[in-house]
């Protein structure tokens, strides 16, 4: 199941190796979205907004550690093209441990500070106790989300996009059915949503180790025989840390909006937590293809295949841009019909509100198009800090606006919803420039 990415056709592989990643993660958000759908259905507005806020609050704080997986993966994937394959299991061990370790500490940090932590998210006082519930729960499980995307970062590298796939598939069914025990017949509320989530966690990480440890005996690593390398370290510190630093910036930046959003109230939060998972889920395979498209440029790059790289830009420019402007219109035309798989019909305002959303995303998708092979492009050539300088022109604009349009009583939400897109093209504009000052140079 291995592919090797630095021959063949370009285009052609490309898309044979970003399909199962693309289809993975939009398993990974139907079972996100499952927790909503049914939480809206049975549980109601409250716990629909409780979950969607607690949603953005674990996205933000499990960037940090797939962010390291994402970094390290594209050091492993470069390795992987120059064909060493000491310094690749030298890069493997110590990521290993260092991501393993942040995990334990997140861990240990958020089960200290919870309340403090959603009391800085303006939580109104009817959902705090839910979001707690759902929160402490949820956090049970990182320890699974940690081993779920070091192991499925590390066979992306080698050219290997389908087990993992395989995994969340199975993971995502699961998920669902504990979701219709827990909630629905077993009527456990919002801590059986979550319930559900972790036990289907579990499933996907201590599975995707096991099948890596037993069918992969060139991906094994043995802690026992770890020795330190001081070059090792800076460069797995330099990608891990850039795209975790990226990761959690950007979600950083989501959860202030996300505090902004709950000073509106529970309508509004509802209306948020519905929209942006139908979002992130229009968006997401062009998220997935950024990240397939960064492994090509790594494998690449490491191959010396200097060609097959500026080839590969042109070409991930025109499957972007055709998925996002086809997307764009599915969800500008489609917005309060979608909003109705998560929220009743007779909640119009709280319909109305999520589909005001929308459009104004939905009209600006190739913006994030772009960015997200900006990103991969950058990681791939070894210039990981640029995509955090992408990040946080995009995520400091999106918040800044926010907070400047949205007290305006003319403006409202609406404010919010705009800025995230501007924070999109100031982002592209830069990447550009800066791509185009790359050439020259060279």
């Amino acid at each position: 199941m291995k592919k090797d990415l630095t021959q063949g056709n370009v285009t052609r592989n490309m898309l044979l190796f970003a399909g199962p990643m693309i289809l993975g993660n939009l398993l990974q958000q139907f079972y996100n979205i499952a927790d909503s759908l049914i939480v809206g259905r049975f549980l109601g507005p409250d716990a629909l907004a409780a979950v969607g806020s607690a949603y953005t609050l674990m996205t933000f704080l499990t960037s940090i550690l797939i962010g390291m997986c994402m970094g390290s993966g594209a050091l492993f994937s470069y390795y992987f093209g120059k064909k060493e394959e000491t310094k690749m299991k030298d890069c493997m061990r110590l990521s290993f441990l260092l991501t393993g370790g942040a995990t334990l500490l997140l861990n240990v940090l958020v089960m200290l500070f919870c309340d403090p932590i959603l009391r800085l998210l303006q939580v109104p006082a009817e959902l705090l106790e839910m979001m707690h519930t759902y929160v402490w729960i949820i956090f049970m499980g990182l320890i699974f989300v940690f081993f779920y995307n070091y192991f499925t970062y590390l066979l992306r590298a080698v050219g290997n996009s389908v087990v993992p796939l395989y995994f969340l598939g199975a993971t995502a069914l699961l998920n669902v059915v504990l979701d219709i025990v827990f909630v629905v017949a077993c009527k456990w509320g919002i801590a059986g949503a979550a319930a559900a989530t972790v036990i289907a966690q579990a499933l996907s990480g201590m599975g995707l180790m096991a099948y890596t440890w037993m069918k992969e005996p060139n991906l094994r690593f043995d802690l026992r025989r770890f020795s330190f390398s001081k070059d090792t370290a800076v460069e797995i510190l330099r990608f891990a840390f850039s795209s975790s630093i990226q990761q959690s910036v950007m979600n950083f930046g989501i959860l202030m909006i996300q505090g902004l959003v709950n000073s509106f109230g529970a309508q509004v939060m509802a209306a948020f937590a519905a929209a942006v998972k139908i979002d992130s889920f229009a968006y997401m395979p062009a998220q997935e293809f950024g990240n397939a498209f960064s492994l090509f440029i790594s494998q690449n790059h490491g191959a010396g295949e200097n060609a097959r790289v500026r080839q590969g830009m042109k070409s991930a420019v025109r499957v972007s841009m055709a998925f996002c402007v086809a997307i764009s219109l599915l969800v500008f035309v489609l917005a309060p019909y979608l909003m109705l798989l998560f929220i009743d019909p007779a909640k119009t305002a709280i319909i109305a509100i999520g589909a005001g959303y929308l459009r104004v995303e939905g009209a600006f998708y190739c913006g994030i198009g772009v960015l997200f092979l900006l990103y991969g492009y950058y990681r791939g050539i070894n210039r990981p800090e640029m995509s955090l300088v992408l990040t946080i022109i995009s995520l400091g604009t999106r918040v800044i606006l926010a907070y400047v349009l949205a007290p305006i009583p003319q403006i409202g939400v609406t404010g919010i919803w705009s800025a995230i897109p501007i924070g999109w093209v100031l982002a592209d504009i830069t990447g550009i420039l800066y791509l185009k000052h790359l050439e020259k140079s060279r």
